[in-house]
């Protein structure tokens, strides 16, 4: 993983932390806030990835769907159980 993918990495783990923090989800506004500031995050780190990224972590970045972007990056960008089933 290189550098950037390792930060976008490490910014999509404090993502799932955000979420699952009960204290943060108490106060409904905050909460929001915090979430769109890390997905703003995420943008930046996404954009400035060395290009051409795999086209599965481009897809998965490009709809948002976050944790399959991260399981992707962390799995070295071997294919994801859900990909074999789709391919099925």
């Amino acid at each position: 993983m290189t550098q950037k993918e390792q930060e976008l990495a490490e910014v999509l783990r404090e993502r799932l932390k955000i979420i699952s923090d009960e204290r943060s989800r108490r106060n409904p506004e905050q909460h929001v806030k915090r979430l769109r500031e890390i997905s703003g995050r995420i943008e930046t780190l996404a954009a400035a990835l060395p290009q051409p990224i795999p086209p599965r972590l481009a897809h998965f970045l490009d709809r948002r769907s976050y944790d399959k972007a991260l399981e992707f990056l962390c799995s070295g960008g071997l294919p994801l159980a859900s990909q074999s089933d789709e391919t099925r």
